[in-house]
């Protein structure tokens, strides 16, 4: 094979592991039960594949060819170690004898693995931020960097709550299997924060050159489907109004170059209007249930912006109200944050700086770029140029995204001609 033939073979590889890795992992911990072994699994099918499809061809099914291949490895492997193990033996013996028809391991009519696995990972023996960081790690393949960034905590931090995580699931023999009727209510708010905490990351990345990962939003909502097909609870239905919501601006978020446009900046024409009457019809379908909870108060008001005409119709009264019922409902310095600018843009900069100067002295969000960076521009609305340019230079120390690094550069040589 040529050097541009191994290139095609090696760019699609690359392009089937950012695709298909998680759904493979999935099903190979359900066929393996183990996570480490499943990893271990993988990364060996892949590396099989590089070399196999550059001489063969690519299969017309890679997914299936790669959980064979990868349940191969593994079972090969455990034989080899068997001259040392004896009881690997009667486990490589299980494992070839269970389910080994490819075609069962893509048939879309059998229970999705990641469903399995969320759950599993979501599991109540885990503590809450090992339920988190394990999903974001093994459902989405976010890295500990990216998890890190997430939970605003340290990279060793969040691969202890893994590796201890791991260790539970299997010493407590935690099922990889989705819960019973009885028990999935109870196992519901995990998994919601989970998928929540997902689109978050594919929205607005933590790092980076791109201001969002479309392959995670299109999984958080994709979870978010099967969850209230699962289980229609009104929560999941105001999660997955949001996360639709939301992700109905994403091709308006940025410019051609990746540069990051502001919402009130944004050319509506682009937004989604499919995904904003869906959004809009399952928030109508949740406050119905009058079980109203905080993400389902977050996806009405990401209704009241999506339906907005213009930026100067977008009703900020109503936007106020909501985030009023919100911190009563899930307090939290970023939902006072967001009120904040909500009220900044109801009743002027002043009365928003106000209250994010509250927050800040407090000592919360001292480490979160967007506070800072709202901070920056109501002061730059004021006319207060010394203190925008003390804010966005903190936000721009803060931020690790580099369409938001661009944004805040600009607005620093905006004040810079300003002053000139």
């Amino acid at each position: 094979m040529s050097d541009d033939a191994t290139k095609q073979v090696s760019a699609l590889v690359d392009a089937v592991y950012r695709s298909e890795s998680r759904q493979v992992l999935a099903t190979l911990i359900r066929l393996l039960g183990d996570f480490d072994a499943a990893e271990e699994a993988l990364h060996d099918a892949f590396t099989v594949a590089v070399e196999q499809w550059s001489r063969d061809g690519v299969p017309a099914n890679p997914r299936a060819w790669l959980v064979s291949t990868g349940r191969f490895k593994a079972i090969d492997g455990m034989r080899r170690r068997a001259r040392f193990d004896a009881s690997l033996t009667e486990l490589a013996k299980q494992l070839e004898s269970s389910t080994s028809d490819p075609e069962e391991w893509d048939d879309e009519s059998v229970e999705d693995d990641r469903l399995r696995l969320i759950f599993t990972c979501c599991h109540p023996a885990l503590p809450p931020e090992a339920q988190v960081a394990m999903t974001l790690r093994e459902v989405c393949g976010l890295t500990t960097d990216e998890i890190a960034r997430a939970f605003l905590t340290k990279p060793p931090t969040v691969a202890q709550r893994i590796v201890r995580a791991k260790a539970k699931i299997r010493d407590a023999r935690i099922p990889y299997v989705v819960p019973s009727q009885t028990d999935l209510p109870d196992r519901l708010d995990a998994v919601l924060r989970v998928v929540y905490l997902v689109f978050n990351e594919g929205y607005s990345a933590s790092s980076g050159g791109l201001l969002t990962r479309h392959d995670l939003s299109g999984e958080a909502i994709r979870l978010g489907r099967l969850l209230i097909e699962l289980l229609p609870e009104p929560e999941a239905v105001g999660l997955l109004a949001l996360v639709l919501l939301q992700d109905s601006r994403r091709a308006a978020r940025t410019s051609p170059t990746g540069d990051l446009i502001l919402l009130e900046d944004q050319d509506r024409s682009l937004w989604n209007r499919d995904q904003i009457a869906e959004g809009v019809s399952l928030v109508d379908r949740a406050l119905s249930s009058r079980r109203v909870g905080p993400y389902t108060l977050q996806a009405a008001i990401a209704a009241v912006h999506a339906q907005a005409a213009s930026p100067a119709a977008t009703d900020w009264a109503q936007i106020v109200a909501l985030y009023d019922v919100l911190m009563r409902a899930d307090p939290s310095p970023v939902v006072e944050l967001n009120r904040a600018v909500a009220v900044a843009m109801r009743d002027g900069p002043l009365a928003g700086l106000v209250l994010i100067d509250a927050i800040l002295a407090r000592g919360d969000l001292g480490s979160y770029h967007l506070a800072h960076s709202a901070r920056a521009d109501l002061c730059r609305r004021l006319g207060r140029t010394a203190e925008a340019r003390t804010s966005y230079e903190r936000a721009l120390g803060l931020t690790r995204q580099e369409p938001e690094q661009r944004f805040l550069e600009r607005r620093l040589a905006a004040l810079s001609d300003q002053t000139s």
